[in-house]
């Protein structure tokens, strides 16, 4: 969801207006989030919108029930978006990533309104193996203020003494490295942090669950465990067979290390341009009976929102308005 001044004055301005409250569309909304934790004083942070605080959660989850939404779970969700629609709204919150702070900043907030959660989990991430390459990326360009890697097989250069070069660098990489094939980017990020002096494993390690992290939430009646690949790959950037593998292997690797079925799935990264409509059948075939989505928009009611294409609506991270929250539950704000 973009954010910024505009954004946030046309999101107050709807509110004022009351023009959420009457355009308001669809049963209710999926909520995604990725990481929670408190703010952090350093300057350059370029996936600040992927970040909510603690308190910020709190407030939103006080401020939901205080709107008469219902916190429901994923099944319940799939559920009535097949039915016909209920009187009272609803939101689902998801946490995307399978980041530590979840059990650590996140958790006891969630525990302590006794709400239902689902988080989807990246498995190689759990088991230590998992490259967080875009973690690593950051910590390159924010420890630097000149760096050199091989971009399509050109040696480039670039001089990023201060935040706005970072984040233009953070923003080109970024999407560069997003449009590589998996053995590809894993050796872009493995050369640049060898030429930086960045510990990938380690650096991947610290910011995930691990297995006994996640043993403690599926212990938690409120907690849905879903899976979000193995590896957390690009889909579309992926052969067919080796897509489905990402996803039958990912749902099996949970199912055994938690004893617990696995029915929701979460297309990494999830926009528009990380997964196709083939990859829908795929995760059918997966056996999962749900596929969420970071693409946005509202629940339908009675089957006008496929079960393997959910939207999401992202939250932004740079916002605190509970004003603009309300608005974008609404449906009535393009997010």
């Amino acid at each position: 969801m973009p954010s910024g001044p505009l954004t946030s004055l046309k999101l107050e301005l709807a509110y004022f207006s009351g023009h959420a409250w009457l355009k308001r569309k669809g049963v209710g909304v999926i909520l995604r989030f990725e990481r929670v934790r408190p703010r952090r004083p350093t300057g350059f942070q370029p996936r600040r919108s992927d970040e909510i605080t603690p308190d910020f959660l709190d407030r939103a989850i006080r401020a939901l029930k205080r709107w008469n939404y219902e916190v429901i779970s994923m099944d319940e969700a799939c559920r009535r978006a097949v039915t016909l629609a209920a009187r009272q709204r609803f939101v689902c919150l998801t946490f995307d990533g399978g980041y530590r702070d979840i059990i650590t900043s996140a958790y006891p907030v969630l525990s302590g309104h006794g709400v239902p959660f689902t988080v989807y989990v990246p498995t190689a991430f759990a088991d230590g193996i998992g490259e967080a390459w875009w973690l690593a990326l950051e910590q390159v360009i924010a420890q630097e203020r000149r760096i050199s890697l091989v971009v399509g097989r050109q040696e480039r250069h670039f001089d990023v003494p201060a935040i706005a070069e970072k984040n233009q660098l953070y923003e080109f990489l970024s999407q560069w490295m997003r449009s590589l094939q998996a053995e590809d980017l894993s050796a872009s990020i493995k050369d640049l942090c060898t030429r930086y002096a960045v510990d990938l494993t380690a650096l991947s390690r610290e910011a995930a669950l691990d297995w006994g992290d996640l043993a403690t939430l599926a212990a938690d009646p409120l907690v849905t465990i879903g899976s979000a690949t193995v590896n957390y790959p690009v889909l579309s950037n992926m052969k067919d067979a080796g897509a489905l593998r990402e996803m039958t292997m990912g749902k099996a690797v949970i199912q055994t290390a938690l004893r617990r079925e696995v029915r929701h799935f979460a297309y990494p990264f999830g926009d528009r341009q990380s997964w196709q409509r083939k990859h829908m059948a795929m995760a059918e075939e997966a056996g999962f009976v749900s596929a969420v989505s970071a693409v946005p928009g509202v629940i339908e009611p009675a089957g006008h929102t496929p079960l393997f294409a959910l939207p999401r609506i992202r939250w932004d991270g740079r916002l605190q308005s509970l004003r603009a929250l309300r608005v974008i539950l609404a449906g009535a704000a393009s997010p």
